[in-house]
């Protein structure tokens, strides 16, 4: 069941990035606390909704602490561009929905993130991301957003 979920994910980030021209895909990995892991994940991050406003909804997979997460981030970033640098602030919140793992029992739970994170014009950026209820308590990302 949490392969096919992955794969309806997915193919729904494609199709969203083929609908639109400004819409841009990205890679992303990192380390996360509670549980302790290493992620790996994509995004799309979608056209301004409104003046700097985006969506960027995400999957991320987590391996370690004897765990695996897939987790699904629906959140929505505000960008802050700083004046004369090639480089953006943005601050972002959104629900997730995390399937862990674990031997042969797996539980599908709901959390809320929030985040911060500066990005490069050519695509490179980094994130920090807190989560709550049941979303990892904090998660360092570098990530890669094609153009």
């Amino acid at each position: 069941m949490k392969y096919r979920v992955l794969v309806l994910l997915s193919l729904a980030l494609a199709t969203a990035s083929l609908a639109q021209a400004q819409t841009h895909a990205g890679v992303r990995a990192g380390v996360s606390a509670d549980p302790d892991q290493f992620f790996f994940g994509g995004h799309v991050e979608t056209a301004p909704l409104i003046e700097r406003l985006t969506f960027r909804p995400n999957v991320e997979i987590g391996v370690g602490d004897n765990v695996t997460a897939v987790a699904f981030n629906v959140e929505f970033v505000y960008s802050i561009p700083l004046q004369r640098e090639p480089w953006r602030v943005y601050f972002g919140a959104g629900p997730s929905a995390i399937l862990y793992s674990h031997d042969d029992d797996s539980s599908f739970n709901g959390g809320f993130n929030l985040l911060i994170g500066a990005q490069h014009t050519g695509g490179l950026f980094t994130e920090l991301k807190v989560g709550t209820v049941d979303s990892p308590n904090l998660k360092f990302t570098v990530g890669y957003q094609f153009r």
